[in-house]
């Protein structure tokens, strides 16, 4: 028998009992379906949670110096890392203040939502540098600014729509907590669609801090920025080296550095590790599916065993029973896969939606033709055993069969 001819079998056979069809085809639909939606979806979030990386700056290594002499640990690690040389791009404190009222006109930051509210960041001259900050209007915060105790502020591109709409920001007059400081500057945007974006920051110097003696502010963890992915490693070594000295096994102080790329690597191997335990789970939906198969298979061979005993009869090999049977199980998963990746790119789309603030979210095309394949390659691997099965009926037997 022709593939060509196996193939216009198995479409009368499916067609001649459409409900039984798709009966035997959904829970390869279900099954597909889940499975495609369960992986985008997790690879969005990985996706979503690597750009929140990236907007805040990647290549990073965050150091926690805690001194019990009385030393700035910031200015320690501050000069310790400018001997680095080009390894470090920059250094800055992490430091937020997280209770500051800001007020421009009749704008208070008090009224408004969590998205648009600004949050107030202390940091140093490599401000900008350590979490990719770009100056589009203006100049960005100077170790003069640091030194002499400035009171100037850099604002982010949403902070300054917040605030000033189209107007322009530079030398107004913002107060924070009552102290003003001066806006000499406005970063460009690199998170506009986010919900919680880090384009709401006001960056001031550090040392400005002392002008605001009712914020709350923790000058403990600094951030450091390297050139490159391969130099986090060596320069994390150095640098914790570097605090054992000041600390000296916490005799006076403690301390630690650790690199944003850790969180990345463990985070993504949670993420994998979820999408293995529930893609097993949409995965017995597909073996469930699968036995559905074999057992209609099976039904399909006792019906058509007097047929099957004619063919034998006349000189037909047990190759082309086998072909046949098998041509017709893979076509069932093949279009019940067809319906399970329509259903499953739905699905990834309103997950999108739902999930992560209205991103369009779909199947990627290697998921999409990979889930078809195994579609097919599931109804042949469930259909061989009934095909099998088929092709070793004795032919005097098959016939006598009503």
């Amino acid at each position: 028998m022709k593939f060509g001819q196996a193939v216009k079998m198995a479409v009368k056979s499916i067609l001649a009992k459409k409900g039984r069809s798709f009966l035997t085809m959904l829970g390869i639909i279900i099954g597909i379906a889940s499975v495609m939606t369960i992986v985008a979806t997790v690879s969005g979030y990985n996706e979503k949670m690597m750009e929140a990386f990236e907007a805040q700056g990647t290549n990073k290594i965050t150091v926690s110096l805690q001194l019990n002499t009385g030393e700035n640990g910031f200015e320690k690690i501050y000069d310790y890392c400018q001997g680095l040389g080009e390894d470090v791009v920059g250094v800055t404190p992490n430091a937020q203040a997280w209770d500051a009222t800001v007020k421009y006109g009749a704008r208070t930051s008090d009224t408004m939502d969590w998205q648009n509210r600004p949050r107030v960041y202390f940091g140093s001259d490599q401000y900008a540098k350590v979490n990719s900050f770009t100056v589009a209007r203006g100049r960005d915060i100077s170790k003069i600014d640091v030194d002499d105790y400035h009171q100037v502020c850099v604002l982010g591109a949403r902070a300054a729509k917040t605030f000033f709409d189209y107007a322009d920001p530079l030398n107004q007059n913002i107060t924070i907590d009552g102290v003003p400081f001066t806006v000499v500057g406005v970063y460009a945007e690199k998170d506009a669609e986010s919900s919680y974006s880090v384009d709401s920051v006001i960056a001031l110097p550090y040392t400005a801090a002392r002008f605001l003696p009712n914020v709350s502010m923790d000058m403990s963890e600094f951030a450091v920025k390297v050139k490159d992915s391969q130099t986090i490693a060596p320069v994390m070594q150095r640098l914790q080296a570097y605090i054992d000295s000041l600390t000296q096994n916490n005799t006076y102080g403690d301390g630690y550095a650790y690199s944003d790329q850790q969180w990345m690597d463990e985070s993504s191997g949670v993420l994998g590790m979820i999408s293995v335990v529930l893609g097993g789970i949409a995965g017995i939906s597909l073996l469930v599916g699968g036995i559905g198969i074999m057992n209609i298979m099976l039904v399909t061979v006792t019906e058509r065993t007097r047929e099957i005993g004619i063919r034998r009869a006349i000189g037909a090999e047990r190759s082309s029973i086998v072909t046949q049977f098998l041509v017709e199980a893979g076509m069932i998963c093949g279009i019940g896969g067809v319906f399970g990746i329509i259903i499953g790119y739905g699905g990834t789309h309103v997950a999108g939606k739902l999930l992560f603030d209205g991103m369009s979210l779909y199947p990627s095309p290697a998921i999409t033709l990979g889930a078809f394949a195994f579609s097919v390659g599931l109804g042949i691997i469930f259909g061989m055993y009934p095909a099998i099965k088929a092709s070793g009926l004795q032919p005097v037997v098959a016939l006598r069969s009503e």
